[in-house]
């Protein structure tokens, strides 16, 4: 068997309905005492005006006639008085103007011997209230009521019974109001939580293209923003997935494509195996041992892989091994290297990746610039950051291919193609390396017609302090 598990929606509406249901019952009750205690009261005070007035009338009455013989057994006397002091509104007597309800309690009126005089047959309470008959000062006798602890009057208990009825019936209009209107607040309140709950499963389904509707400003609108960052975020990292399976695939192609091209020639005899040959071979294994040594790279330095054994070096004299390194290479192209630096410049860094950096950017320059033509390295030390420029002369690239740069695999056209050696991947693995040393690298265009690289590293006196 079954039982029904309410949602969040269903859970939400019973706490807000069960909610709604104690203030209703609580406030019901509270005003049933409050409306019971303040009727008895307004009785008991009637009956006390009604009670002074009557025993202010009878002493009237004995000090004309001198003794009770006109009250006795005269009940109907007692009644026209009671009559006259509930309708004589002018009258500066205490029970004049009393409210025209007449007596809740039973009565007696007793003599001096506690006689009854007037009342009905049930024993005198000992407890009820009394007024004293006073003539001349002295007491010749007493009006007495009843205790006024409930109703005893059919008219009253009507009367509590008919507002009681119409207590609950309010009661019960108010809770189907507070279900009618607790439903649909409750289902208005999770509708981002249920848009959220479905962009959800389209995400974990795979769709990283769902949105969810942000119309709210609230905590629930900030969370669905995360969402929809979350999901674009996804569907980027995806898109870069595929493209980047995509180049790899590109890239490997070629190669692979020409030495089987090469190997088919030799067996088919069409080419004989020659040391041309088996050279041109050893080109295209190079190329791919390249492509691979850059792509494990790449993937060590994305995953924060790549070992980075820092401490204070001067980045001047790395920049000048590697500069040094790369002269010779530069001269047979007809490029020169020009150096702009200070005479230090320490940071605290990896000495062997930050190396690798500048042999990358070094390398970049060298394929893509034409024949004739310089790299000019610059650096200057501001606010606790060495910034480092690498400007070399034409060919340049557009605007939007500047933007691409860093990207993986990514070339320019014209001179800046594959028939320069290049994977594609350099500038990407030099991004990395340059955010693990806490520093930026940007791109724009070089004043001398190529491109400009700058990348700023903290100085190591800046990183002692933050420790």
């Amino acid at each position: 068997m079954k039982f029904w598990r309410p949602g969040i929606t269903g859970k939400l509406f019973l706490a807000i309905f069960a909610t709604c249901i104690v203030l209703l019952v609580t406030m019901h009750w509270a005003v049933r005492v409050s409306f019971e205690r303040g009727f008895i009261d307004y009785i008991k005070h009637g009956n006390e005006q009604r009670l002074q007035g009557l025993s202010d009338a009878l002493g009237e009455q004995y000090a004309l006639h001198g003794n009770w013989h006109f009250l006795r057994n005269n009940d109907r006397f007692v009644f026209q008085i009671l009559r006259s002091l509930e309708h004589d509104t002018d009258d500066d007597r205490p029970g004049a103007g009393m409210p025209p309800h007449g007596w809740r309690t039973q009565f007696w009126v007793v003599d001096q011997q506690k006689r009854v005089l007037v009342g009905p047959r049930a024993p005198v309470p000992e407890d009820g209230s009394k007024r004293a008959i006073l003539v001349n000062g002295e007491a010749v006798g007493w009006v007495i009521a009843s205790p006024v602890e409930r109703l005893t009057r059919n008219t009253d208990i009507n009367f509590d019974r008919q507002q009681r009825q119409t207590s609950w019936l309010i009661v019960a209009l108010s809770t189907l109001l507070a279900a009618l209107a607790t439903f649909p607040l409750a289902r208005g309140l999770l509708a981002p939580v249920k848009r959220l709950v479905d962009g959800t499963h389209q995400l974990a389904a795979g769709n990283f293209s769902t949105r969810v509707d942000t119309r709210s400003q609230d905590e629930l609108g900030k969370l669905a923003q995360d969402f929809n960052q979350l999901a674009s975020t996804l569907e980027k990292n995806q898109q870069m997935r595929r493209d980047f399976m995509a180049d790899i695939s590109h890239e490997l192609r070629t190669p692979l494509a020409v030495l089987r091209g090469e190997l088919e020639a030799i067996q088919d005899g069409v080419r004989k195996f020659t040391p041309e040959s088996v050279t041109s071979l050893q080109a295209e294994v190079g190329t791919l041992t390249k492509l691979v040594n850059d792509l494990h790279q790449l993937s060590m330095s994305d995953e924060g892989a790549l070992a980075y054994q820092k401490a204070p070096v001067d980045v001047i004299n790395i920049l000048e091994v590697a500069s040094g390194a790369f002269r010779d290479r530069f001269a047979s192209r007809d490029l020169r290297i020009e150096l702009s630096l200070p005479e230090n410049a320490v940071i605290f860094g990896d000495r062997d990746r930050l190396m690798q950096l500048f042999n990358n950017l070094l390398e970049n320059c060298l394929r893509y610039t034409d024949p004739g033509g310089a790299l000019r390295i610059s650096g200057r030390c501001e606010d606790q950051r060495f910034a480092l420029t690498f400007a070399d002369t034409a060919p340049g690239v557009t605007d939007e291919q500047l933007t691409k740069l860093f990207e993986r695999f990514y070339r320019t056209e014209g001179s800046r193609n594959r028939a320069s050696g290049g994977s594609g991947l350099g500038l990407a693995i030099c991004v990395n390396i340059v955010e693990a040393h806490g520093g930026t690298i940007r791109a724009a265009h070089s004043p001398f017609g190529g491109v400009s690289i700058t990348v700023e590293l903290p100085l190591e006196r800046d990183l002692s302090r933050e420790a």
